[in-house]
């Protein structure tokens, strides 16, 4: 990870924002925005797409296992979920 990236609810927002092209919505998504089943943009490509960019951004390197749709049930637990495989 790199050392200057902060991992809190903003930096994952703007990773996922960025990611599924929701520019035109990103002042609606908050910490309980719920993702998976709720964003249209958010399909079975989509999860495997933002998953690469945390990946990048994040420096993180989740394994498969560690994936449910728990993680992706909101912006607040993927966040957590971003937070846990960096420390």
């Amino acid at each position: 990870m790199q050392k200057d990236i902060v991992i809190d609810v903003d930096a994952v927002k703007a990773v996922v924002v960025e990611a599924l092209g929701l520019q035109d919505r990103a002042q609606t998504i908050d910490e309980s925005t719920p993702l998976l089943g709720a964003l249209p943009e958010l399909d079975s490509l989509a999860v495997v797409e933002l998953l690469v960019e945390l990946e990048e951004h994040f420096g993180i390197s989740p394994d498969a296992d560690e994936m449910s749709a728990e993680v992706f049930e909101t912006l607040g637990s993927l966040t957590a979920f971003v937070q846990e495989q960096t420390s």
